[in-house]
């Protein structure tokens, strides 16, 4: 048995070694991809697209209640206790005000680029009872979306899905005049080109040791508006600033991750030049991959607790 998990958040479920007969029990397909590695330690083969989208559909059932998961081949199959990290440290950054972890309808959040998997609202909301909105450009990757919220109904009105229909923007289109959102977040496209995206897949492949082939093991798939953009993560976050001052008043506190650490300042000195009243830079780590939440403000503290309670 592994140890725990210490680098993920203290709140994540995921910290304590997967219990493989309690996941296998949800979904009896993942027994095929178990084994026991050379470290004596109960695994799967993360190589393989199958087995991580079976591990995923049974941590989300188990631990989540979500019925029926699935995701195309063709997208980011992500994995779930970094997912989850994401959402407790935004359950911080908002609690910083209440001195206690806002819980419940009045917290409305908003992902940008919520992908066929949908996973940030659903942890979102099983875990804090927020609602939530998932927007996206793919309408297949909605459509998926959708489904997966058609197999679980009590989630019909708790979580929202918003079409972007210009890639040229982010928030626009999105956030019309009546709307409030305590949080936005983001897993932004994180390469400059698919020429990016797949070099970096096969650095990946390397990192794990499973192959030194030429040849990309998509083992989280993904489609191009979830993999790369023009001008990579640094444009798109850009983009995402310089919109996010026309919401000023809309958004209590916009987050990003940020994967480049040399991307920081750049984006820190144009949060100064669109009159940020607050930035803050939360780090989180799961194994070896450190990255990084920018979260940013419009809002002065003295008028931040009214948007709590």
């Amino acid at each position: 048995m592994s140890a725990e998990k210490s680098s993920l958040h203290t709140r994540n479920l995921h910290r304590n070694p997967y219990d493989f007969d309690q996941l296998i029990s949800c979904v009896p397909e993942l027994k095929h991809y178990v084994f026991t590695n050379a470290y004596q330690t109960v695994t799967i083969n993360f190589s393989i697209p199958q087995a991580v989208k079976l591990l995923n559909k049974a941590l989300l059932l188990h631990f989540y209640n979500i019925k029926g998961w699935d995701i195309p081949d063709t997208n980011l199959c992500p994995p779930i206790p970094g997912r989850a990290d994401y959402v407790h440290y935004i359950a911080d950054l908002l609690g910083e005000e209440l001195n206690e972890t806002p819980t419940g309808s009045f917290v409305k959040g908003l992902d940008i680029g919520t992908g066929a998997n949908l996973v940030y609202p659903l942890i979102s909301h099983r875990s804090y009872g927020w609602m939530m909105t998932g927007t996206d450009i793919n309408q297949d990757s909605l459509k998926n979306a959708q489904d997966i919220l058609d197999q679980n109904p009590d989630l019909s009105s708790v979580i929202q899905l918003k079409s972007q229909p210009d890639a040229d923007h982010i928030f626009v289109n999105i956030i019309k005049p009546e709307d409030r959102f305590t949080f936005t977040m983001c897993n932004p496209p994180f390469h400059d080109s698919e020429e990016s995206a797949v070099k970096g897949n096969i650095r990946k492949t390397k990192n794990l040791k499973i192959s030194k082939s030429k040849q990309p093991l998509l083992n989280f798939g993904g489609q191009q508006s979830e993999l790369w953009c023009e001008g990579g993560e640094l444009a798109f976050i850009t983009k995402m600033i310089n919109e996010s001052s026309l919401f000023s008043s809309q958004v209590l506190w916009f987050t990003c991750l940020v994967s480049k650490k040399d991307n920081l300042n750049k984006l820190t000195n144009l949060l100064k030049k669109v009159k940020a009243v607050e930035v803050k830079t939360i780090d989180m780590a799961q194994g070896q991959k450190v990255s990084r939440i920018l979260a940013w403000t419009f809002i002065p503290q003295k008028e931040r607790k009214t948007w709590l309670i």
